[in-house]
């Protein structure tokens, strides 16, 4: 539930955090004629990212095991691909979101009614549709055939709503800096676990091999249902029986996405411009 909840807050308030600063700068510069169409399109956002995920809910359980095991698996890594370019594209642009949504704004306005209805779309959808897919994804690695996992996303939703009601109104105020970078970090953990779920799904479909090449098995130690099997699964998407294959994903994804993410901002990008510098020499 824990993972889940997590998903769901960081998703859900950055859709959250775009709709406040749409609606709010349309009402300080007041342009509240042009509320309705930007609540269309944020609607029109929500429904589709809905239908998204019904979509993949409903549609794989007509498949065969191994197509679900494949679509699984491929979805996955789709994922963990779409949330790590995410927590990284958040990390660099939170603190210029709001001029960039804003300069968007003034655009769209000046088109009309449509645009207006296209930009609240395009601002909201693509959150909801990443939210939509990494959590199907991570419910389906860690539910069990249990509810936990999809109410934990639910009330992450809730309070991203809850908490950018908040932001809007002026009753909070949270560094979001900070907070992407540290809900970030945790997230790319978590990603790690999906991942790592996603490349099992795979040789379950007999996509790829080594589904009997055991890293380790310590299931006498640690119950796959029991307290702290769960816990760990629940939150890490620990397995206590991996393969190696499962295991060398893992690390390769996790150290060095986590350290990467974790360097202080614009060093990597200096690093470049220093390459860049001497190889023209």
């Amino acid at each position: 539930m824990f993972a889940n909840y997590l998903i769901g807050l960081r998703e859900g308030l950055e859709a959250s955090l775009i709709v406040c600063i749409l609606v709010a700068y349309l009402v300080k510069t007041e342009r509240r004629d042009a509320l309705k169409p930007v609540w269309l399109g944020i609607a029109v956002a929500v429904c589709v990212a809905l239908a998204f995920g019904a979509g993949l809910e409903f549609g794989s359980q007509e498949m065969t095991f191994k197509a679900q095991e494949a679509l699984g698996g491929s979805l996955s890594i789709v994922a963990v691909g779409l949330v790590t370019w995410m927590v990284f594209w958040m990390r660099r642009t939170a603190r210029h979101l709001k001029t960039e949504l804003h300069g968007k704004l003034d655009t769209a306005l000046q088109m009309g009614t449509a645009a207006l209805v296209v930009t609240a779309f395009l601002a909201v959808g693509r959150e909801g549709l990443e939210t939509s897919l990494f959590v199907w994804t991570a419910v389906h690695a860690t539910s069990n055939g249990t509810t936990e996992p999809v109410v934990g996303a639910l009330l992450g939703l809730a309070t991203a709503v809850v908490l950018g009601w908040l932001f809007y109104r002026g009753a909070l105020r949270i560094n979001l800096a900070k907070f992407f970078t540290w809900t970030g970090g945790m997230l790319v953990v978590v990603a790690a676990g999906v991942l790592a779920y996603g490349v099992h799904d795979l040789q379950e479909a007999d996509f790829i091999g080594g589904l009997n090449e055991l890293a380790f098995d310590i299931s006498s130690t640690i119950a796959p249902d029991g307290w702290l099997g769960t816990l760990l699964k629940g939150v890490f998407n620990f397995q206590p029986d991996p393969t190696v294959l499962q295991v060398v994903v893992w690390f390769v994804y996790l150290v060095p996405t986590l350290t990467l993410f974790f360097l202080p901002a614009g060093l990597l990008s200096r690093r470049a411009e220093a390459v860049r510098a001497s190889s023209s020499r």
